[in-house]
């Protein structure tokens, strides 16, 4: 496995905390031989960087900035990869916010811009790179979260966050990553890239720590490490035994059935459709 791995080139965004770091770690210490890491502050991810070369010396990390929550950022971001027209054999859509309120610059809620739409177009501009790979993997970090909505409100995505918690539409955005994996299996049939969607776990990221301040401390004993909570995604960016698998759900490292919404047939492709309107000038 280490000796394939190290032929591998993976794109993540979001590796300069939470699990996104502990995830690129773990790929460091089975040799992968190449990270990219798209993150919005380059400077921040630094320390990783000089993580990554001393847990794998033999390995290549390469940074590119990217801000989720403005299109053109993930167009111009996407577009120096695509010069570059290195294949990607894993792309890992793992960065997301929560309970932030707010609009992204191009006019749409901020959770669902950043979490959803901005992945949505990073993904469809970099599909060309993982078709290049002899077995592409899309891995999609959603949530839990997403069994909580109940119905996605097209004209809310447009305004700024309505609730006080932002997280009523954080579960939204969720469903929406869910949706948008289930999406992409079926349009990439017959092709050798396949999806894959998926929790992390109960997870003592900083998320927490924004949404309860200093009282996050009382909940962090209930909560698994970000290494523990990274573990799912790894065997969906890694595990063999995948590779014949699309579209599904996982939990716990195992397929899981998501919510009906995200079940929903006439829902994927009319998300899917959507959002290929909304960021239709910047394709």
């Amino acid at each position: 496995m280490k000796d394939e791995l190290r032929e591998r080139r993976i794109v993540i965004t979001g590796a300069n905390t939470g699990i996104g770091r502990a995830n690129v770690h773990l790929l460091a210490d089975r040799g992968v031989g190449h990270l990219v890491l798209a993150v919005r502050t380059p400077e921040r991810v630094a320390p990783v960087v000089e993580e990554l070369r001393a847990r794998n010396p033999e390995g290549k990390v390469d940074v590119v900035q990217v801000d989720l929550g403005d299109l053109s950022s993930v167009r111009r971001a996407a577009d120096e990869l695509l010069e570059k027209g290195e294949r990607i054999d894993v792309l890992v859509n793992n960065a997301g916010l929560a309970a932030l309120r707010g609009q992204t610059k191009d006019g749409y809620e901020l959770a669902f811009g950043t979490n959803h739409l901005g992945h949505w177009l990073w993904t469809e501009k970099l599909l060309p790179l993982v078709k290049d790979a002899p077995q592409g993997r899309i891995v999609i970090v959603a949530s839990a979260g997403h069994y909580n909505t109940k119905a996605l409100d097209w004209d809310a995505l447009r305004q700024p966050t309505q609730t006080v918690s932002g997280f009523p539409e954080y579960c939204a955005s969720k469903l929406c990553n869910v949706l948008h994996a289930k999406a992409l299996a079926k349009r990439l049939e017959g092709t050798a890239v396949t999806t894959y969607s998926l929790h992390p776990g109960g997870v003592a990221s900083d998320i927490w720590q924004r949404r309860l301040g200093r009282f996050a401390v009382l909940i962090k004993p209930f909560l698994m490490s970000n290494e523990d909570g990274a573990r799912t995604q790894l065997v969906c960016e890694t595990d063999p035994s995948l590779a014949s698998q699309t579209g599904l759900y996982y939990d716990r490292s195992q397929p899981k059935k998501p919510s009906r919404l995200a079940r929903d047939e006439q829902l994927r492709d009319e998300l899917d459709t959507r959002s290929r309107e909304m960021a239709a000038a910047f394709l």
